[in-house]
C-alpha cells in the first residue's frame, strides 16, 4: 500500500480484480498496462504468500490439536468412578 504497510489479503484480492476488470475493459493505455500488470504480478506474488502462512499456520494448530488428544465433538472424556 502507498503508506508502507502491507495489504490485507481482502485488500490485495479487491485490487487485482479490479486491475483485471481494467485491462479486460480495455481502458488502458501501453504505458499504463505495462504498469498493472507488473502490478498485478507483485499482487499474485503476495496472495500466495499470504496462503502459504496460512496454510502453515492451519497445520501447526491441526497437528496440536490432535497431540492433545481432544475428545470428538460432543463427548466428554470418561471421568474415572473413585472407587
Amino acid at each position: 500500500m502507498k503508506d508502507g504497510t502491507e495489504p490485507t489479503y481482502s485488500e490485495a484480492a479487491a485490487r487485482l480484480d479490479g486491475i483485471l476488470e481494467k485491462i479486460e475493459r480495455g481502458d488502458v493505455d501501453i504505458d499504463e498496462l505495462s504498469q498493472l500488470v507488473a502490478e498485478a504480478a507483485d499482487l499474485v506474488t503476495l496472495l500466495r504468500k499470504k496462503i502459504t502462512a496460512a496454510e502453515m499456520q492451519i497445520k501447526t494448530i491441526t497437528e496440536r490439536l490432535e497431540r492433545e488428544e481432544i475428545p470428538p465433538e460432543g463427548k466428554q472424556p470418561e471421568e474415572e468412578v473413585p472407587f
